[in-house]
Parts: structure tokens; C-alpha cells; sequence
């Protein structure tokens, strides 16, 4: 099931672009050398294991290129799937099998790969409070995509970009004179607008933690490179004020430690910035 924000009209707009991108002029390759009328089969193969992901998007990709090829879905997204599993078949004109081979590949190799990452620390965290998010460090132009794979692999998102929720960072603090001027100048910025957006602020220290509390006004405190000792305090301070949230080098080994601080969220950009793409293939049988 598509989130809200994987609308008919963005998929339709991915789609263009990255034909644009890849077909440019024409498929000179399959042009030259595949007859206009040959018809062919091929099937996804899988030679990795983890989480499927863009079996949706691929049905669109086919769609929007050539309504008469004939998909035949056999994994669904966010199924666990294994070396030699078949994803689905395709059947059809062999030259439309070809020009859409490598973008339906490339969206399905890369989205699989975040669902299998989000799927491994989810199951890291189970039996917490602690709920998994994602993060801005993404692909420019594929975010949604990339976000849409985190919810399949049983994450969640946090903010889609910079319009939907306030984040005072580091660098927003630092260059806003500190702490209590940028909570300030924020809520009177909002008041002014009359926008209705979610604070968050980063600490990176306790004396910070401290600080966010005295002047309030904020929803969520992030927890910056916090040790899980100082995360653990720093949960027991804010004591249910505000929803805290873990950030910063949290890996499959950490994570558990610091979900276990009693931390409302915990964001791992690795989930989008560093991660593994899955082995998939298209063969024709």
C-alpha cells in the first residue's frame, strides 16, 4: 500500500524523468538488434536475501511504458525473499522488456536493499518503545521512493523535507545566537504565520537537555551522540515532557542499548545514505 505522499501524478513524473535520463534518442541497442515484432519472456530473479521492495513501482514502470506487457506478480512488497525466489514475470514485446530492464532493476535493487536495513534494526528494537525512523540523507530525486521503502521495510519517516516540520540543528542554534533564541524566534515565527509545524530541537549535551526544558515550547528533544548512560538521564529529565529522540552513529550494534534508554524514536540515516543495494536480476526463460 502506497503512502499519502506516493501520489498517481509523482510516480507519472519519476517515470518521464527517468526515461528522459536513460532512453534519451532511443534504445539504439535493442533498436539495431531485436526484431520490432519479437515477443519474449523474463523474470526477476533473486540472488540475495532480505525484503522486497518496488514491486509496485515496477507494475507502474511497465504500465506507463508499454500497457501490453503482461506482469505476473509472484512476491509482493516487504515479503522476506531468498536466493532463487522469482519476483514476477514479464511478458510482451521483447524491445519494451529491454529499454525498461535497468530502471525497473536499478529502483528495485536500491529500495530493496533500505527495506532489508529497516527491516534488520526494526527486528534489532522489538520488545522497546523505541520506534525506528529515517532521515534527509537521501538520494536527490529519489527520496520518496527511498522513504517508501523504509515504511515497507516496518520503519517509519520522519520529516519528508524542510516544509513539513521544524528541526533546529546544531548549526541552526549556533548561527541563531543559542538554545533559547532559536526556540523563540521559532515559535513567534510560527505565530506570525499561523503555521501549525512540529519543533524539534538538537542537544548534544545534558546542560542542553536542561536548557530545552526551562524554556519548553518545543515537541521533540533530539538526543545528539549521546552515550546511552547520558541518553538514559537525559530520558528520566525530560520525564514524558516532551517525545525524545536518539540520533547519531547508531549502527546493528548499538542500536538495541540505546532503544533500551526508554527514547520515544531512534533515526538512523544509514537506513538511506549508506546502504546495500540487493542482488536482482532480469533473464529471459
Amino acid at each position: 500500500m502506497r503512502p499519502d505522499y506516493i501520489t498517481t501524478d509523482y510516480l507519472d513524473s519519476f517515470v518521464r524523468s527517468a526515461f528522459a535520463e536513460d532512453l534519451g534518442s532511443g534504445d539504439h541497442s535493442s533498436l539495431a538488434a531485436v526484431s520490432q515484432d519479437a515477443k519474449s519472456r523474463a523474470r526477476l530473479l533473486v540472488k540475495d536475501h532480505g525484503i522486497l521492495a518496488g514491486i509496485e513501482l515496477a507494475q507502474h514502470v511497465y504500465k506507463k511504458f508499454d500497457p501490453t506487457l503482461q506482469v505476473n506478480i509472484l512476491k509482493c512488497d516487504s515479503d522476506e525473499i531468498a536466493e532463487g525466489d522469482i519476483a514476477f514475470t514479464v511478458e510482451g514485446s521483447s524491445r519494451s522488456i529491454l529499454a525498461t530492464e535497468r530502471l525497473v532493476l536499478n529502483c528495485m535493487q536500491r529500495m530493496s536493499g533500505i527495506a532489508t536495513r529497516a527491516h534488520t534494526l526494526v527486528q534489532l528494537i522489538q520488545g522497546t518503545n523505541a520506534k525506528l525512523l529515517d532521515t534527509r540523507k537521501t538520494t536527490p530525486n529519489f527520496r520518496l521512493l527511498e522513504k517508501w521503502a523504509v515504511l515497507i521495510g516496518g520503519a517509519f519517516n520522519h520529516r519528508i523535507g524542510l516544509f513539513d516540520m521544524i528541526m533546529l540543528k546544531d548549526n541552526h542554534i549556533d548561527m541563531a545566537g543559542g538554545i533559547r533564541n532559536a526556540i523563540i524566534r521559532t515559535n513567534d515565527y510560527l505565530r506570525a504565520g499561523n503555521l501549525k509545524l512540529r519543533i524539534e530541537v538538537e542537544t548534544r549535551n545534558l546542560a542542553e537537555v536542561k536548557e530545552v526544558l526551562e524554556v519548553g515550547g518545543v515537541d521533540i528533544i533530539m538526543l545528539d551522540n549521546m552515550s546511552p548512560a547520558d541518553m538514559r538521564e537525559a530520558v528520566a529529565l525530560v520525564d514524558g515532557q516532551y517525545k525524545t529522540e536518539a540520533s547519531g552513529n547508531i549502527n546493528e550494534t548499538t542500536i538495541r542499548a540505546v532503544a533500551e534508554t526508554g527514547v520515544d524514536f531512534i533515526s538512523v540515516g544509514a537506513l538511506t545514505h549508506s546502504v546495500r543495494s540487493l542482488d536482482l536480476s532480469l533473464k529471459a526463460f
